[in-house]
């Protein structure tokens, strides 16, 4: 190639370089009006696919624990106790995902702890039992919370050592699974609700935050609830429910039996897997098979390597329980290790939220 024709390919593949970069300016600013449009479409795929559908899950799956406890009242078999047992396990399931993020009515209403409170005590509810003449959903709604909700229903129908069969309940026993069983039938119809409808509509005040949204006059607001709930699961999980048996174990053996949540079902650790489940739905946009645009999306528009960084860390943090293989008041004596690992997952997940994530949000998202 003679130098006339490379100085003149050169100069050529300069336009043709300012041209490129023109076209990427372009494209920037085109990616702020999507980014604009993302932001807004994020906030109703999570609303809709995520937040209403888990709800709407929750409220079915109370609506199928109330008919499997009639059911198991009505007739007292052993086939009848354990589709209850059942049932009470897929709701748990449910109801875990969902506090990944605890926000809004859940909070507002106290509908999370008139459903959830832990841990309970077995000694107190024999006592409640053997003293009290009837139960009515009344009476539930004025115990305190440690006798109403969940644990009182595994209590009953799982027994002290998970082991109780139909032959063991006693008129009293079922008389008090009903009623609990009917008040939290009516919290999750309640919960459900008042995101699906008036008067709160909470779905729209999410949807419509800083479009004339009176609960969030900023999009900024809540997304950083969002976040919020993100990271106070970790904190949850990894913080309390993990680490105070853990900690109380090596003093106090009783008391982090205690301390154990889901203790009579077992279920300890699916609890908390399917905790952190519901924040990755929440990060990734999809739920029980529906999908959509989700907080992945908003990052990786802007900064992909942090989008891979969070989703990385996530993955670890859902797959390090698997490593537990114990129910999890045995593994806070013979799988300490394990819990370490996981529980320093969970605080790495959480830091990164902390410190990329709601700084993200808060510098992207001012709207």
């Amino acid at each position: 190639m003679n130098m006339k024709n490379k100085v003149i390919l050169l100069a050529a593949a300069g336009l043709l370089s300012l041209a490129a970069c023109n076209k990427k300016d372009d494209n920037n600013g085109s990616a702020t009006t999507d980014f604009n449009t993302l932001k807004t479409k994020v906030l109703a795929d999570f609303t809709n696919n995520v937040a209403v559908a888990g709800y709407s899950d929750l409220k079915t799956s109370a609506d199928d624990l109330y008919a499997k406890l009639q059911t198991l009242n009505n007739s007292a078999t052993d086939a009848n106790l354990s589709a209850a047992r059942d049932a009470w396990k897929k709701m748990r399931g449910t109801w875990e995902q969902c506090e990944g993020f605890l926000f809004g009515p859940v909070e507002d209403n106290d509908y999370d702890p008139n459903m959830d409170t832990w841990p309970t005590d077995y000694n107190q509810m024999d006592s409640l039992m053997a003293n009290a003449s009837a139960f009515t959903v009344a009476d539930v709604q004025n115990y305190t919370l440690s006798l109403r909700g969940y644990h009182p229903i595994e209590y009953v129908i799982f027994g002290k050592d998970g082991n109780k069969t139909a032959a063991d309940l006693t008129a009293k026993e079922k008389e008090y699974m009903m009623a609990l069983a009917e008040d939290l039938k009516n919290t999750c119809t309640s919960l459900y609700s008042s995101w699906s409808a008036a008067p709160e509509n909470y779905a729209q005040q999410v949807i419509t935050a800083g479009a004339g949204s009176t609960k969030y006059t900023k999009k900024q607001d809540v997304y950083l609830a969002i976040i919020g709930g993100m990271m106070d699961i970790c904190e949850e999980v990894g913080t309390s429910k993990m680490k105070d048996p853990y900690d109380a174990y090596l003093t106090e053996p009783a008391l982090a039996a205690f301390l154990v949540e889901s203790p009579y079902a077992g279920t300890s650790i699916a609890d908390f897997k399917n905790n952190l489940i519901g924040l990755q739905n929440v990060y990734l946009g999809t739920y029980n098979g529906k999908s959509g645009l989700g907080l992945k999306d908003l990052v990786a528009a802007k900064n992909k390597s942090l989008d891979n960084n969070i989703q990385t860390k996530i993955a670890v943090a859902v797959s390090s329980f698997d490593n537990i293989t114990l129910p999890y008041g045995q593994a806070i004596a013979a799988q300490r290790t394990q819990i370490q690992a996981t529980m320093a997952a969970l605080d790495d997940l959480k830091n990164t939220l902390e410190n990329d994530l709601e700084p993200f949000i808060k510098t992207n998202i001012t709207d």
